[in-house]
């Protein structure tokens, strides 16, 4: 029997493809964690040590005050709360908007639609960059210039055509028999939305919803441009408080910076499951 099983296990063909995925799956972890790694150990290091040590030395002596000196430095009460808000009314209010046009789009019958589905597309291509200038003269004129609605309103010009976009091809692989069966229960059309094609898309929003907040909590450009006194400034645009006449605190900086991706990724842990299943879903349906 032993001499049997042997040749069973010999003549077991290896699973490379299978094996190359975990071999991917592996160094795409260890590429993830070796940032955090490096900035967290930066984070506890002295000026001394970041200076005369090596990257990955672990420090001389463990300096965990730098994170309470971080967040006096970068305000992050403040900071952070405006980027909280920010995202709060953004997302869901950008996620509701794209996903009403994007049914309007997908359902009702009217011309053009493709010349309009086109338009939106177009206009998730425009880098935010070309916008800068005109965005500051629009902000100044309508008096909206450093304030958190004359940022949000940018934010959603700029998030909701790829939103759009894809929730469009979502809504089009929903077979009409379920409208007609709610049209039949005297649903109205946006109660066909609210209660029928709405939550058979919430693998789609999660996606993006995850998406929206990591680009919203993330975004500096118009941050930057936008937003002047400090007590309007977002987790990134309060990085730059670090870097002053003397040089950088690469220490606080690093502290801080892992201690606001701390918000996006609870975010994440919340909604990963949705993530794989709707990321591209609706650039792939329809």
């Amino acid at each position: 029997m032993s001499g049997e099983s042997s040749r069973i296990r010999r003549r077991r063909k290896v699973d490379y493809p299978t094996l190359g995925l975990w071999i991917a799956l592996f160094v795409t972890c260890l590429l993830w964690a070796v940032p955090f790694l490096m900035m967290f150990l930066t984070s506890v290091k002295s000026k001394a040590d970041i200076t005369h040590l090596s990257t990955w030395d672990l420090p001389t002596q463990w300096l965990w005050g730098n994170y309470a000196e971080a967040i006096t430095r970068g305000n992050l009460p403040v900071t952070g709360l405006n980027s909280l808000i920010i995202c709060v009314i953004k997302v869901p209010l950008g996620l509701l908007l794209a996903a009403l046009a994007a049914f309007a789009l997908a359902r009702l019958r009217y011309r053009h639609t493709k010349l309009v589905l086109g338009l939106f597309v177009v206009g998730s291509m425009v880098p935010v960059q070309v916008a800068l200038g005109p965005l500051f003269s629009i902000m100044l004129e309508t008096g909206l210039l450093n304030s958190i609605w004359g940022l949000i309103l940018p934010y959603l010009a700029f998030g909701i055509p790829y939103q759009i976009f894809m929730l469009y091809g979502f809504f089009r692989a929903i077979p009409a028999e379920l409208e007609e069966s709610a049209c039949l229960d005297g649903a109205t059309t946006f109660g066909q939305f609210w209660h029928v094609c709405l939550p058979l898309a919430k693998p789609a929003l999660a996606a993006l919803l995850i998406l929206d907040v990591v680009g919203t909590w993330n975004e500096y450009a118009m941050a930057t441009t936008l937003l002047q006194s400090q007590s309007n400034w977002t987790i990134p645009v309060a990085v730059q408080s670090f870097s002053g006449q003397h040089g950088t605190e690469y220490a606080q900086l690093n502290a801080f910076i892992l201690m606001s991706a701390l918000p996006v990724m609870v975010v994440y842990l919340l909604f990963q499951r949705y993530f794989v299943s709707g990321a591209f879903s609706g650039a792939l349906k329809g």
